[in-house]
């Protein structure tokens, strides 16, 4: 099966100074794989690269050097893009649309067919629990129904690849029920969601794997039982203290 994304030496250095003569590296000489199927935690602390990486598989930012394919193709191939479906930890909708007008617009840009776009909508907002606030403008909703409509647009392509950045910000005990229930339902059908996020326990309950970036390097990749085992005794610990002593590097 091809892999959802591969990252092969990716660098990414944002230019900086008179001209952009200087640079602040972001990525340095990533590679990994997002297995296709599987849910893939992206982990590592502020500044580590994890949102650099993520705009570069969307294809919002551009390589310094390095290569990255979507399902097997190059990023190139803008097509791949609507297999993706992408859930922001702050979202900039228009607020004076409606959560309906909102998916009919989103639906329209992932080429999403006009004759199922409405009932995939309903579907959908029935589903995060906004369907009683269909019709009313998003400068209405909270912080938590804006995340909820941001799932749902996420959702309206029936993405190949769902990513989640940070995506329980803001939701109530509800929202992140209904977000871990999202996830189970994406890899029993077959579909890969990647994870970023510092939420701990949820990153532990629902990705068979993870890499970890400190300082824009790779310093874990593999399974989440690989990355529970102390490497010196091989006795499990927990995801805190695994991290605590990946994350030393960048102290030092």
């Amino acid at each position: 099966m091809t892999a959802a994304a591969v990252f092969d030496q990716v660098v990414k250095t944002y230019p900086t100074g008179l001209l952009g003569r200087g640079g602040v590296p972001a990525v340095r000489g990533v590679s990994l794989t997002v297995p296709a199927g599987r849910v893939f935690g992206l982990l590592g602390p502020n500044r580590a690269g994890k949102t650099t990486l993520v705009k570069l598989l969307l294809s919002l930012s551009h390589l310094t050097s390095g290569t990255i394919t979507r399902f097997g193709l190059p990023l190139a191939d803008r097509a791949t893009l609507g297999r993706v479906g992408y859930m922001h930890e702050n979202h900039a909708f228009p607020r004076y649309l409606s959560a309906s007008e909102l998916l009919t617009f989103y639906g329209g840009l992932s080429g999403v067919p006009s004759e199922s776009l409405s009932t995939r909508a309903a579907t959908l907002l029935e589903r995060v629990g906004l369907a009683d606030r269909k019709s009313e403008p998003i400068a209405r909703f909270s912080k938590g129904m804006v995340q909820r409509l941001g799932l749902a647009q996420a959702l309206l392509n029936d993405p190949d690849l769902l990513i989640l950045d940070e995506p329980t910000e803001g939701l109530d005990l509800f929202g992140r029920q209904l977000l871990r229930a999202v996830v189970r339902e994406r890899k029993a059908t077959g579909k890969t969601v990647l994870m970023v996020s510092h939420v701990l326990p949820e990153i532990q309950e629902l990705c068979d794997s993870a890499a970890v970036l400190v300082a824009g390097k790779v310093v874990f990749d593999g399974t989440l039982p690989d990355l529970l085992r102390d490497p010196q005794s091989g006795a499990a610990q927990t995801l805190e203290s695994a991290l605590q002593r990946l994350y030393q590097p960048e102290a030092a």
